[in-house]
């Protein structure tokens, strides 16, 4: 019997790391969809792939406006912002609240603060 109990907790831990894995690969491929559904038109998170909009790629700790290679809008140039999970919560939410003059017209927002925190989510992963 006690030789039985090592083997129930080390199979109890590889099962909660399993789901563990799973629930992380679940959450990357929602925000990877949120992400695709709302952003991917202008946006990449491939680094040196600008498009419409600039390359997303770790643009968490980036100070807007900043990519040598893309051609902001001089709001955004002067902006003083660096990209945190709360600032990006609110550019996402309503642009042009946080950056007035900004170029992402007609994107108007995403109004769901779940889709929202997917997208922060897969871009602080990229």
């Amino acid at each position: 019997m006690i030789l039985r109990q090592p083997a129930a907790l080390l199979a109890l831990f590889v099962a909660i790391g399993v789901a563990g894995f799973n629930k992380k690969a679940c959450a990357v491929e929602d925000g990877q969809l949120a992400f695709n559904n709302v952003c991917r038109t202008c946006h990449t998170v491939t680094d040196g792939d600008n498009r419409l909009g600039p390359n997303l790629h770790h643009v968490i700790g980036r100070k807007a406006g900043s990519l040598p290679d893309y051609a902001y809008s001089q709001a955004m140039k002067d902006a003083d912002l660096v990209w945190d999970k709360a600032t990006l919560d609110r550019y996402i939410s309503d642009p042009e609240q946080v950056v007035p003059g900004n170029k992402m017209k007609p994107y108007g927002g995403v109004g769901s603060a779940d889709e929202r925190a997917k997208i922060i989510d897969y871009l602080q992963a990229n």
